[in-house]
């Protein structure tokens, strides 16, 4: 077997990557045409297609995406909270467009919504996961799952439904350029309606091999109505605090 030394750490080395401190044993002499292929365009490619990737599998198949992180299958994947916090900024982005850009008479009909989303949209942020993960650890014990890893599920679930809601702000600004076209607020309404049952999908496709069907059904209706029963009493905790 060819050895050669590494070049960052010195140690011995017969593999693509030094066992000893990780660098890549193809390092070569920097050229203007590695740094273009490699550390330019490589580097960009990574990026995205990782980043793209990630979003992809938490669409078609949140649930299973969750439990390969879980299982430490992550090389794959963007990391779930930075994620989080980037497509949370984005939402936000889209909210401030849409009102930048809306009639008063578009805003008036949805305006108590907006300012809700405005106001707690950081305390929705940070409740939501948390509930899912505390719900679900008590609903699905059989897989035997900690609270982390179930709050691994949940902050998939949130990031599904941040951009699906982010797909529905940029349905939103095409339907106030063109107000006459009926199909996006069609399609507006079908991203809202998926949103809502996303945590759904999600547990689903986590957990559907581990449940008989009747088994799944009443675990995610219990799981939605805990959901909704905790989203009520903080909703009149923050009402009468502000």
């Amino acid at each position: 077997m060819n050895q050669k030394s590494c070049l960052n750490c010195g140690h011995s080395v017969s593999d693509e990557f030094c066992p000893h401190c990780g660098q890549k044993t193809d390092t070569a002499r920097i050229t203007p045409k590695s740094i273009i292929k490699n550390d330019i365009l490589g580097s960009i490619w990574h990026v995205e297609a990782r980043f793209f990737n990630t979003l992809k599998d938490i669409i078609f198949r949140p649930g299973k995406t969750a439990m390969d992180y879980i299982a430490g299958k992550r090389i794959r994947y963007n990391n779930f909270i930075p994620l989080l916090l980037v497509l949370f900024s984005f939402n936000v982005l889209g909210l401030h467009y849409y009102e930048k850009f809306a009639s008063a008479e578009v805003l008036a009909d949805d305006s108590e919504v907006k300012d809700f989303l405005s106001k707690y949209s950081k305390a929705v942020l940070f409740v939501i996961i948390p509930m899912l993960a505390v719900n679900a650890y008590f609903l699905f014990r059989r897989i035997k799952l900690n609270i982390a890893e179930h709050f691994i599920i949940g902050t998939v679930s949130l990031l599904g439904i941040l951009i699906l809601f982010l797909l529905d702000d940029i349905v939103s600004l095409i339907g106030l350029w063109k107000p006459v076209s009926k199909i996006f607020f069609v399609i507006d309404q079908l991203l809202f309606g998926i949103a809502l049952l996303f945590p759904a999908v999600t547990y689903w496709n986590a957990f559907k091999n581990s449940y008989t069907s009747w088994g799944m059904v009443w675990r995610v209706v219990g799981l939605y109505f805990l959901m909704g029963l905790e989203s009520t009493v903080i909703g009149l905790i923050l009402y009468e605090i502000f």
